[in-house]
Parts: structure tokens; C-alpha cells; sequence
């Protein structure tokens, strides 16, 4: 099954690290990684924080740092989500552990941390070649996922010290709020549409829910799978936007990355996983399914799915301007101004939609 396994590249240009570096900080701080030889590869998927697998003599481990040229400090705290994955090996066996956390600038410039590494199937866009995902499995895998989701927010974060973590109360105005502003803040082009789906978020808010650990990130490609049975999900990756917050915002983030085949074709391009394959859950079956599992309301999913859409579009667009500034040359990020205008365009039928 090691075939399977997801894998890792050659590092990007312009996002290269110093392995002789980390020699020299496992060595003096880490006893466990010390006196070995460091290997750098690059895993291919993510858009924000970077990600990479260190072979560290016969030893695979995973080094988080953030992205090259990163206007958003905010939004890339490796302390943060080290101190988080401390917390989550108290009680939530899905996490990776941590290993070490460093915010010596010599070594590469920015703070990082280093984990184990879940060795198992992450899926992309498609499904990777040689993974066996028939119709009925398909759906066995979209119920593990939103089960997965469910189960963490009734997860006790109290219990494992993360009640200091986030401020619940008044999640929802904000996240709808601050989303907005950092539009603005990122802004490079006149996009009318993502302007009139902010207003109908602010003129729309809902009550907080209540107040529950959520990822705010959760999609295929944040968890992996097992290579033996690649419908049961044995991790849960990329906590760092995770905090204490209303559940039904981190349900509507889960939703907005759901491309179904009805949706319009230009969504299909920039779709996150296999939702449009025969056997996929619907968006709709989904929020179902987490009624079910959660024992949670969802008065109004429209809300939830629109404000996914906007946040998703937002990020696009705080990684747009540091391509269109010069601040990465990865190519990939090219087409996001794109991407932006689409979510929205996206959010906007959903709530017409719903007038209707």
C-alpha cells in the first residue's frame, strides 16, 4: 500500500529551506532528530502555510512554516498551531503530534514547527490513481467526513485546555465583519459581487449557535486516509485557523468547498475533491446528515454556505495580492483573482436563490 501513500516533490522555487540549518537546531534542541542527516521535499497541495516532509536519517517527519512574502502575519502563527496540536494529543487521537516549535529567525527566516507525519492517502482534486473509490464507497467516505466534522465539535476543548483559545461570544458578527475588512485590505481589482455578498452577510447575521473547537478549514485534502481502507479517515491536518467559535460557520466552510455537477462549469475548475463524482453526498444531504449526527439546528444553511463562499474568497484574494505583488512566483496562484470573483458569483445565486 506504500504506493498510495501520499507523497512529496522537489521544493518549489523560491520556497527552499536550509537543511543544514535544522541540523544544527535538532541538534542542539532536539534530541530525538539530532546527529542525523536532513533531507527537504515539498508536499504539493495547500495555499497558505507551507508544507514540507523532512527525512531525518530513517525517520519521516512534517515542517510547517509560513508562506514567502506573507502580508497577513496574523493568519500564519505557527505558535499558535503548535500550542493547539499540544493540546488536541491530550484527546483528540486525529491530530498529528507535535514534535518542536522554533521562532529563531536564523534558521530559515520564520518561525516553524515540526510533527509526526500520518503516513495514508490525502485526496486532491481527483482521486490519485490507484485508489478504488466505487459509488457506495464514495458515499461511505462524504458520511465519514461530515461524521468527522460533527464529532469534533462535540469535542470537550475545555477538557484539553483550549478554553482560552478563541472569543465565542459574537463569532458570527466578527468573522462577517473582519472577512469583510480583510477584502478590503487585500483588495486589487473592482469585483461589484463580492462587495453585494458582504452587505447581505452583514444585513443577514444570524444568532451564535453556541461555541464548540471548530477547524474553519475542513476539506478532503485536510484529512487522510487510510491506504488499507480508504474510507475511514485516520487524521485530521492543517489546525491553523482553528479556534472556539459557532460550528454552523465551520459546517458552511465544510459546504462551500462542495462542488456538485449541477454547479456552473467555471466552479467545476477550481473544485477541492471528487463531490461532483457519482456517489457523492449533495451540499443539501450534507447539512442533513450533520442535523443528524451533531443533534444541532441548522436554521439557515444559506447563510452558513454564502459565508463559506466569501471567506474561501477572501483567503484567494489575500493570496492574489501577494502574487500580483510579486510576493510568491508560484504560478498556481495566477488564476485566483478568477477564483475570487467566481465564489462569490457562486454565494450570490445561492441567495437569490433562496428569495426566490
Amino acid at each position: 500500500m506504500s504506493e498510495l501513500v501520499d507523497g512529496a516533490r522537489a521544493v518549489r522555487a523560491g520556497e527552499e529551506v536550509d537543511a543544514a540549518g535544522l541540523e544544527r537546531y535538532f541538534a542542539a534542541q532536539v534530541p530525538e532528530l539530532a546527529g542525523k542527516p536532513v533531507e527537504v521535499r515539498q508536499f504539493p497541495g495547500g495555499h497558505s502555510n507551507l508544507t514540507y516532509l523532512l527525512k531525518v536519517g530513517d525517520r519521516d517527519v512534517v515542517m510547517r512554516r509560513p508562506p514567502f512574502g506573507t502580508k497577513v502575519k496574523s493568519a500564519h502563527d505557527m505558535g499558535r498551531e503548535f500550542r493547539i496540536l499540544s493540546a488536541l494529543a491530550k484527546g483528540y487521537a486525529q491530530a498529528p503530534k507535535p514534535i518542536c516549535y522554533s521562532e529563531d529567525p536564523s534558521i530559515m527566516g520564520a518561525p516553524f514547527y515540526v510533527m509526526e507525519r500520518l503516513r495514508g492517502i490525502i485526496i486532491r482534486k481527483d482521486v490519485p490513481e490507484g485508489v478504488e473509490l466505487p459509488e457506495p464507497k464514495l458515499r461511505q467516505l462524504c458520511l465519514h467526513l461530515v461524521d468527522t466534522l460533527a464529532d469534533l465539535h462535540a469535542l470537550d476543548y475545555k477538557a484539553i485546555g483550549l478554553d482560552g483559545l478563541g472569543k465565542p461570544e459574537g463569532y458570527v458578527q466578527r468573522q462577517v465583519e473582519g472577512w469583510s475588512q480583510r477584502y478590503k485590505g487585500s483588495q486589487t481589482d473592482e469585483v461589484p459581487v463580492v462587495e453585494q455578498v458582504s452587505a447581505w452577510l452583514n444585513e443577514n447575521r444570524p444568532a451564535d449557535s453556541g461555541a464548540t473547537l471548530i477547524h474553519n478549514d475542513f476539506k478532503f485534502d485536510n484529512v487522510v486516509l487510510d491506504p488499507s481502507e480508504p474510507t475511514r479517515i485516520i487524521g485530521v491536518l492543517d489546525w491553523e485557523m482553528s479556534t472556539i467559535g459557532d460550528p454552523l460557520m465551520d459546517l458552511g466552510t465544510f459546504i462551500s468547498y462542495w462542488v456538485e455537477p449541477t454547479d456552473e462549469p467555471i466552479l467545476q475548475y477550481f473544485r477541492n475533491g471528487p463531490s461532483d463524482r457519482p456517489g457523492a453526498l449533495s451540499r443539501a444531504q450534507l447539512v442533513d446528515r450533520y442535523r443528524e449526527r451533531s443533534g444541532r439546528e441548522v436554521q439557515n444553511p444559506v447563510f452558513y454556505y454564502a459565508f463559506g463562499l466569501f471567506k474561501t474568497a477572501v483567503v484567494a484574494q489575500q493570496i492574489y495580492y501577494r502574487y500580483r505583488n510579486g510576493l510568491t512566483k508560484d504560478e498556481r496562484f495566477s488564476l485566483f483573482g478568477i477564483g475570487v470573483q467566481t465564489l462569490c458569483e457562486q454565494a450570490a445565486r445561492a441567495i437569490e436563490k433562496q428569495r426566490a
